[in-house]
C-alpha cells in the first residue's frame, strides 16, 4: 500500500504559482497572459488531512485545481479509485473536484469513512492532493453506573473520578453544581488534565451532594452529564498534618514524548495539610523565556511551540511546612516532518536546465521519495532530460514533452508532506504588456521609469530608442532593469519626448512607444513665520507657492499634524490662514501642505498665544462641587442622576462632568460617564450590565473644574451577553512558521457578565478556508503554529461569558511570521561620479522571495586600500539604508584615490537576506591635503631655509609643490607676492637674495594632476646685519641676541584643550599673546592674552577631532610672532565616568584597604604596649597635621615602616601643603587642571620640565619628594 502522503498546500492561485521560478524566465503577473498560457495542474484548495465531520450534516470534501487547459478530477478511496457515478449519494461540483455526499437525505455519514485522495490532470500533467481522513464524530452517552457516596475525614486526600465516554474528538471536561454553577477551584481544589477533581485535602466546606462531571463535545455541540457525585466530610480532633505526597503522577519518575511545535503540558498534584505549594525546575537548564506558562495555581507546567531544544528531565516540587516531594519527568521531544527546502514551479524555454529540490528535516530524519504526475518515479514514463539524485531533480535540456507535475514525499513515524511542483517548458513569441502610448509624468530633477512589462520564451532582449527612428539607447545617463524598465536617474526637461522599447527572441519581435513630459517642481516661495500673538487677538499665516502650470495644486493646513478645528475662527484663504479671536487652545505648529498628482511640499511655523496685559476685575474662582445626589428611575440599562449646583464663584457653570465608579470590577477608579450643559441639573445615564455603579458630579466653569461631589448610592445592575468585541485585533507572526493573534480585552465593566471568554477564529485568506477557531479565557493573546510564512490570514476576536456570545465580530487581515529573506539583490552596479561620491545600482529581488514586509535595502561598503600608499589598514564597514523599493543610492564621503568594496542586502521586518557579491571600485584623485608641517630656520641678512612635511592625505599621486611668499611692513602691508615651482620629492629649500631685517609670509601648498590643496602658512624674519647678531651685556658677560626670538612653539592636545608652551629670547618683561584657528579656515585668528611673562598657556573649548593653528607673539614689538605650528585635538570619546563605588574591583580594593589598616593598627597598639619604638608615630608627632601624607605617586600604595632595629631609607612621596590643597598659580592658565593631556611636569615656578609625547606613562619624580613615610589614614582619606 502506498506510504501516507500529503500536499503542502500553497493555498494560491495560479498566478503566485508562476511568480515561483527557478530559472531566468519570468511569468508577469498579466490575467490576459495567464489565460493564454499553458499550464499543468496546481492544487489550490483541498479539506485538511485529519478531517471530523458532522454525522448529522453533509460531507463536503474540498478539492479545487487550476490549469491551462482546465484539468479533470477523479479520487481514490482507501488506495482504490472511486466511481462516484455508481453512489447516488455522492456528486461532484461543476467545473471542480469537490465531492459533496449527501447525508442528510438517508446516508449514513460512518459508511463513508475512510482515505480520500484527488488528482487533477491534464495534458500537461497530475497533481494530488494530500490523503484526506474521513471520519465522523461521535459524542457516546455516559455509561450507566451507581456511585457511592464518599465519606471522608477532615485533612485526608481525595479524587473524584469523571471517566468521560471516548468521543471524537476528545471531550472538554468541567465540574458544576445542580446550579449549572461552576464549582470553585484553588491551590487546594483544582481539576487535573484527565479530568478528575482533586482535593489536597478536604474541609467541612466540601460537604454536598451535587459533585457533576460534564463533558462538551464541540463538534456536535452536545453536552454529557455524569451522575451526581456526594461527598460527606467528618471531623476528628485534632486534625492531623501531614506532608506532601503527589496524587498525579504516581512514582518518582515518568516519560513524556511530544512532537515539536505543540504544547507541552506537565502536571504535578499533590495531596497533604497544608495545602502543598508547587514549584518547577528543568535539570541542567532553565525554562525557555516567553513560552512558560503556569497553569491550575502552578499544578500545571505550560510550554508553547516546543522544539528539540525543550528535551529533558523536568522537575516538579510539591512542599509544605513539613516537608517535600518531587517527581522527575523526562521529556523528549520528536518532530514530524518540515520542510527546509519545499520544491518550487520550474517555467523553462526548450533547452534549458533547472532543478527541483526537496529538503525536508524531523525526528527521526524523513525519507525522501518522488512521483512524477501521481506515479513513483521509478515506474513513471522515462524522461531522458530528468535524472534524480536523491533529494533533488536535475534537468537538462528540456523540450515541450517534459511538461509534467512532480510530488515531493517526506515521512517519517510522526506525520509526512506532500509538495506539488511543476515543470512546464513553454515557446511563446516576445509580448509587450505595457500599454501603448503610456503617458508618464515626472518632476524635474527626479527619476523617471518608463516600463515595458514584457514576456516570451527563450527571454527576449530589450532596446530602447528615443523617438520612433531614434539610435538605441546607451551611456551613464540611463539605467536599464531586467524587467524591461528604462530608468532616467535625474530627468531633465530635455529627456521629455517619445520613447521606443523592443523585444526580440528567435521567434519573433515586437516594439511599443511611451511618453515621457517633465513638469517643474512645486515651491513655496514665501512660507508662513513664527508668531506671538495676545490672547483675543488676531493672527496670519502667508503660504505663497509656484508651481507648473499643467498641475493643480491643493492646499492643506494642519495643527499640530492633524486637521484644523472645526472652528468658524479659522478661515482659509488662497495663500493664507487666518485665525480670529485667539485663544490659548490655538497655541501649537500650524503647517502649510502643497500637494500636485506628482509632489508633494511643506512648511511650518509656531503660534505662540500669551496673556493679554492683565485689567482690575472681579475675583473668579472655580464652582463650588455639587452636591445631594439621587437616583431615580433604575431600569436595566438607564437610569435617572439629579444633583443640586453649588456656587459658581462669579463665574457662569458651562457644564457639568457625570463620572462613574465599578465596585464590582474597578473599585476606587472614576471613569468619565456624561457631559450636561450647564443649565441641566438632571441626566439620563446609560448603563452596562453586571456593573456596581456609583456617581459623582463635576461643576465646570471658564476657571477650571470644581473639586467631585459626594459619590451617589451604588446601583447594580444584572448581567448580560456582551455587547461589544475586544478592539485593535492584530494578526503578527513573531516567527516564520506562526501567527500571533493580540486584542485588547475587554474591561471589567464592559464583560457584562461573569466568565468572560474569547473565540479566536482565523483562516487563510484568498482560499475559501473554513474558519478554525479556539475558545480561550480572558487573555490578550492566542498563537497559531504551523503557517505558512508571511501569508495573509482573515483574524476575528468575539467576546463570550456565561450568558452568551457578543454580535459577530468584523474580520482584520493579519500576516503570519516572516522569515529572513532568501535572494540578494542582483546586477550590482556602481557609477563613481567623482573622487568622493559614487552611485549604487541593483535589481530588486523577486518580492515573494523577501518572506516579509519589504522595508529596504543595505550596502555595506568598505575601504579597502589606498591608492597612493599601497598600505592596507583596518577596515571598518559602513552601513547606508535605502527605504522602500528603492533601487539605487549614493555613497558620499569617500576617499579620493582608493580601492573600495561594497554589497547590498535586503531587509524586511525579521532582517537581513544574504549579501550580494562583492563589487569592487576604485575613486579618482583629488586635491591633496595641506602639508603636514613647514618650518622656517637658520635665518641669515638675505636667505631662510624652509622644510615640509608632505601632506597627511596626498589623495593621489603628488606632482610638485607651490611656494608663494612675500614681504610685510610695520603696518602689516602685503608686497609683491613671488610663486615659486618645486618637485614633489623635496622636503627642504633655501631661499636666497632676501631683504636683511625684513618680515616674510609664506604660503605652501601641494598638488596632483587634479588641481592644488589647502595652503599652509607661516611667516619669519631675516636678521637685522651680521655685525649687530650679538650684543656683549656689560654685567653678565653673556652674548643674548639684540632681536627677539619665539621658537620651539609646541602643542599637547587632548579633546578639549591644549597645553602650548614656547621658547624666548629678547629683551625681558615681554606680554605674550596666542592667537589659534581652526586649520584651513579663512576666519580671522583668535587672540589669548597670557598672564604675565610665563611661556606656556592652556586653550580651553577646542572642538574634539579638529585640526588647529596657532602662533605666538609678544606685545610692543611690532608685531612679531612665532612661526605658525598645527595641531589636532583627540577624537570625542565616550563618557568614561563611572560610578566607581559601584564596581566590584572598587569595592574588593576598599576592603583589602580596611583590613590592611586594621592589621597596622592592631601592629601599633601591641608595639605601642610593649614599649617599643615606632618611627612612624615619632614623624606623625613632628607635624602639626597628622593627615597631610598621601599615598606614594608612583604606584599608589602606602609608605613602608621601620622599626628601630631596620633603618632603611622609606620611599618617597611628594609633599602636599598642610590644608590637603594644590597651590595653583594666579592665573587660570595653570596646568593643574589638565594633567591628563601632556606626559611633562612643572616646577613651582611654573616652567615646564620634561618633554611632550602621546603616552600616558607617568615619569619618575625628581627633586620634589618627600623622604616622610605616609600616614595610612590620611593615605585613605586621599584615595577616597
Amino acid at each position: 500500500m502506498m506510504k501516507k502522503m500529503s500536499m503542502s498546500t500553497s493555498k494560491t492561485s495560479l498566478v503566485l504559482f508562476l511568480c515561483q521560478i527557478i530559472s531566468a524566465l519570468d511569468v508577469p503577473l498579466d490575467s490576459k497572459l495567464l489565460e493564454e498560457l499553458s499550464q499543468p495542474p496546481t492544487i489550490t484548495q483541498q479539506s485538511p488531512k485529519d478531517y471530523i465531520v458532522d454525522p448529522r450534516e453533509n460531507i463536503v470534501i474540498q478539492c479545487e485545481a487550476k490549469g491551462k487547459p482546465p484539468p479533470s478530477f477523479s479520487w481514490t478511496r482507501n488506495g482504490t479509485h472511486f466511481d462516484i457515478d455508481k453512489d447516488a449519494q455522492v456528486t461532484m461540483k461543476p467545473n471542480s473536484g469537490t465531492l459533496v455526499i449527501n447525508i442528510m437525505n438517508g446516508g449514513k455519514a460512518e459508511a463513508y469513512e475512510g482515505v480520500y485522495q484527488c488528482t487533477a490532470r491534464n495534458e500537461r500533467g497530475a497533481a494530488v492532493s494530500n490523503n484526506i481522513v474521513i471520519r465522523p464524530s461521535r459524542s457516546p452517552l455516559w455509561t450507566k453506573e451507581k456511585l457511592e457516596p464518599n465519606h471522608v475525614r477532615e485533612g485526608d486526600s481525595l479524587v473524584l473520578h469523571c471517566r468521560p465516554p471516548v468521543g471524537l474528538p476528545p471531550p472538554i471536561i468541567f465540574w458544576m453544581d445542580n446550579a449549572f454553577q461552576r464549582l470553585p477551584q484553588s491551590e487546594r481544589v483544582s481539576q487535573g488534565l484527565n479530568g478528575d477533581l482533586y482535593f489536597s485535602n478536604v474541609q467541612p466546606e466540601d460537604t454536598r451532594e451535587d459533585y457533576i462531571c460534564y463533558a462538551r463535545f464541540n463538534h456536535t455541540q452536545t453536552i454529557q452529564q455524569k451522575q451526581p457525585i456526594s461527598v460527606k466530610v467528618f471531623s476528628t480532633k485534632p486534625v492531623t498534618e501531614r506532608q506532601p505526597v503527589l496524587l498525579t503522577p504516581t512514582g518518582s519518575t515518568s516519560t513524556k514524548v511530544e512532537l515539536r511545535g505543540n504544547v507541552l503540558l506537565l502536571e504535578c498534584i499533590a495531596a497533604g495539610l497544608p495545602t502543598p505549594v508547587i514549584r518547577w525546575i528543568k535539570e541542567g537548564g532553565e525554562l525557555p523565556a516567553n513560552r512558560t506558562f503556569f497553569e491550575n495555581f502552578k499544578k500545571t507546567l505550560k510550554i508553547i511551540d516546543v522544539s528539540e531544544a525543550d528535551s529533558g528531565n523536568y522537575k516538579c516540587i510539591a512542599r509544605n511546612a513539613l516537608g517535600s516531594v518531587h517527581h522527575v519527568i523526562s521529556v523528549t521531544v520528536k518532530a514530524a516532518p518540515y520542510w527546509i527546502t519545499a520544491p518550487r514551479n520550474l517555467v523553462l524555454s526548450p533547452g534549458e536546465d533547472g532543478t527541483l529540490i526537496c529538503r525536508a528535516n524531523g525526528s527521526p530524519k524523513p525519507s525522501i521519495s518522488w512521483l512524477a504526475n501521481g506515479v513513483p518515479i521509478a515506474i513513471a514514463p522515462e524522461d531522458p532530460s530528468r535524472k534524480v539524485d536523491g533529494d533533488t531533480i536535475i534537468f537538462s535540456h528540456v523540450q515541450e514533452r517534459s511538461s509534467a507535475v512532480y510530488q515531493c514525499n517526506a515521512s517519517n513515524e510522526y506525520g509526512y508532506l506532500l509538495a506539488n511542483a511543476f515543470v512546464n517548458v513553454l515557446a511563446e513569441p516576445p509580448r509587450i504588456l505595457t500599454p501603448a502610448n503610456k503617458l508618464y509624468q515626472v518632476i524635474a530633477d527626479s527619476p523617471a521609469l518608463l516600463d515595458c512589462a514584457y514576456f516570451g520564451s527563450p527571454k527576449p532582449e530589450i532596446e530602447w530608442f528615443k523617438g520612433v527612428k531614434g539610435s538605441i539607447l546607451r551611456g551613464n545617463e540611463y539605467v536599464f532593469h531586467d524587467n524591461g524598465t528604462l530608468e532616467i536617474p535625474v530627468a531633465q526637461k530635455s529627456n521629455a519626448g517619445t520613447y521606443t522599447c523592443v523585444a526580440r527572441n528567435e521567434l519573433g519581435k515586437i516594439q511599443n512607444e511611451v511618453q515621457l513630459e517633465i513638469k517643474d517642481p512645486t515651491m513655496i516661495i514665501k512660507q508662513p513665520e513664527y508668531k506671538v500673538i495676545q490672547r483675543y487677538g488676531q493672527v496670519s499665516f502667508e503660504c505663497i507657492i509656484k508651481h507648473d502650470s499643467t498641475l493643480l495644486p491643493t492646499v492643506t493646513w494642519l495643527k499640530d499634524n492633524d486637521e484644523l478645528p472645526d472652528d468658524e475662527r479659522f478661515l482659509v484663504g488662497k495663500d493664507n490662514l487666518t485665525i480670529m479671536n485667539v485663544t490659548d487652545k490655538d497655541d501649537g505648529t500650524y503647517t502649510c501642505i502643497v500637494n500636485t498628482t506628482l509632489d508633494s511640499v511643506s512648511a511650518s511655523a509656531v503660534l505662540t498665544v500669551v496673556a493679554a496685559p492683565p485689567t482690575p476685575a472681579i475675583i473668579y474662582a472655580r464652582p463650588n462641587p455639587p452636591f445631594d445626589l439621587e437616583l431615580t428611575g433604575q431600569l436595566e440599562r438607564s437610569i435617572d442622576l439629579s444633583w443640586i449646583p453649588g456656587d459658581e464663584n462669579n463665574s457662569p457653570i458651562t457644564s457639568f462632568v457625570v463620572e462613574f465608579e465599578d465596585a464590582l470590577h474597578e473599585p476606587g477608579v472614576w471613569r468619565y460617564q456624561t457631559e450636561v450643559p450647564g443649565t441641566q441639573t438632571m441626566a439620563q445615564l446609560k448603563l452596562s450590565p453586571y456593573v456596581n455603579y456609583s456617581f459623582r458630579v463635576i461643576a465646570v466653569n471658564r476657571i477650571g473644574r470644581s473639586q467631585p461631589s459626594e459619590p451617589s448610592e451604588q446601583y447594580l445592575t444584572k448581567s448580560a451577553s456582551p455587547d461589544e468585541n475586544p478592539a485593535n485585533v492584530q494578526g503578527i507572526g513573531s516567527e516564520p512558521d506562526n501567527l500571533v493573534i493580540t486584542w485588547e480585552p475587554l474591561k471589567g465593566f464592559q464583560s457584562n457578565g461573569p466568565g468572560l471568554q474569547y473565540k479566536v477564529s482565523w483562516r487563510q485568506k484568498d482560499v475559501d478556508d473554513e474558519w478554525t477557531s479556539v475558545i480561550v479565557a480572558n487573555v490578550s493573546k492566542y498563537i497559531v503554529s504551523g503557517t505558512p510564512t508571511f501569508v495573509p490570514y482573515e483574524v476575528k476576536v468575539q467576546a463570550l461569558n456565561d450568558l452568551g456570545y457578543a454580535p459577530e465580530p468584523s474580520e482584520v487581515i493579519g500576516h503570519s511570521g516572516e522569515d529572513l529573506p532568501m535572494v540578494a539583490p542582483g546586477n550590482v552596479q556602481v557609477h563613481v561620479i567623482n573622487s568622493t561620491l559614487a552611485k549604487v545600482h541593483w535589481d530588486p529581488v523577486p518580492l515573494k522571495s523577501v518572506r516579509g514586509h519589504l522595508q529596504g535595502y543595505k550596502v555595506y561598503y568598505w575601504k579597502v586600500q589606498s591608492l597612493s600608499r599601497r598600505s592596507r589598514r583596518h577596515i571598518e564597514k559602513k552601513i547606508l539604508t535605502f527605504r522602500g523599493n528603492k533601487t539605487f543610492g549614493m555613497l558620499p564621503g569617500l576617499e579620493p584615490y582608493s580601492s573600495y568594496k561594497l554589497n547590498v542586502r535586503v531587509v524586511n521586518g525579521k532582517g537581513e537576506g544574504p549579501a550580494s557579491p562583492d563589487k569592487i571600485f576604485k575613486t579618482p584623485e583629488g586635491v591633496p591635503s595641506s602639508p603636514s608641517f613647514l618650518k622656517i630656520t637658520n635665518p641669515t641678512l638675505d636667505s631662510l631655509t624652509l622644510e615640509w612635511g608632505s601632506p597627511t592625505h596626498p589623495n593621489g599621486v603628488l606632482t610638485s609643490y607651490t611656494l608663494k611668499f612675500q614681504p610685510i611692513n610695520n603696518t602689516h602691508e602685503l608686497g609683491p607676492l613671488v610663486e615659486i615651482r618645486i618637485p614633489a620629492n623635496e622636503s627642504s629649500l633655501i631661499l636666497k637674495n632676501l631683504n636683511y631685517s625684513t618680515r616674510y609670509k609664506f604660503y605652501f601648498n601641494a598638488q596632483t594632476s587634479v588641481g592644488s590643496g589647502s595652503q599652509i602658512t607661516e611667516e619669519a624674519v631675516t636678521i637685522m646685519d651680521e655685525a649687530g647678531i650679538l650684543h656683549p651685556a656689560v654685567d653678565a658677560g653673556k652674548v643674548q641676541p639684540l632681536y627677539p626670538r619665539i621658537r620651539n612653539v609646541t602643542t599637547a592636545a587632548a579633546e578639549t584643550y591644549a597645553n602650548i608652551s614656547w621658547e624666548y629670547e629678547g629683551p625681558d618683561h615681554a606680554n605674550f599673546y596666542v592667537e589659534y584657528g581652526v586649520a584651513g579656515s579663512k576666519e580671522d585668528w583668535k587672540k589669548e592674552i597670557v598672564n604675565g611673562s610665563r611661556s606656556f598657556f592652556v586653550l580651553k573649548g577646542l572642538t574634539p577631532g579638529t585640526a588647529y593653528k596657532v602662533r605666538v607673539g609678544a606685545e610692543g614689538l611690532s608685531g612679531f610672532r612665532s612661526s605658525e605650528d598645527v595641531f589636532e585635538t583627540g577624537p570625542a570619546m565616550a563618557s568614561r565616568q563611572v560610578d566607581i563605588a559601584t564596581q566590584g574591583w572598587f569595592i574588593g580594593l576598599m576592603c583589602a584597604v580596611a583590613l590592611l589598616i586594621l592589621i597596622l593598627l592592631i601592629v601599633c597598639f601591641i608595639r605601642r604596649n610593649k614599649g617599643g619604638k615606632y618611627p612612624v608615630k615619632e614623624k606623625e608627632d613632628a607635624h602639626a597635621d597628622p593627615e597631610i601624607q598621601p599615598m606614594k605617586e608612583d604606584d599608589g600604595t602606602f609608605g613602608e615602616y621601620s622599626d628601630a632595629e631596620d633603618h632603611k631609607p622609606l620611599k618617597k612621596g611628594s609633599r602636599t601643603p598642610s590644608d590637603r590643597t594644590v597651590k595653583k598659580e594666579d592665573s587660570d592658565d595653570s596646568l593643574v587642571d589638565y594633567g591628563e593631556g601632556v606626559n611633562g611636569q612643572f616646577n613651582e615656578d611654573g616652567s615646564f620640565i620634561g618633554q611632550y609625547s602621546g603616552k600616558k606613562e607617568k615619569e619618575p619624580a625628581e627633586g620634589n619628594e618627600s623622604s616622610e613615610a605616609p600616614s595610612p589614614v590620611n593615605a585613605m582619606n586621599s584615595f577616597v
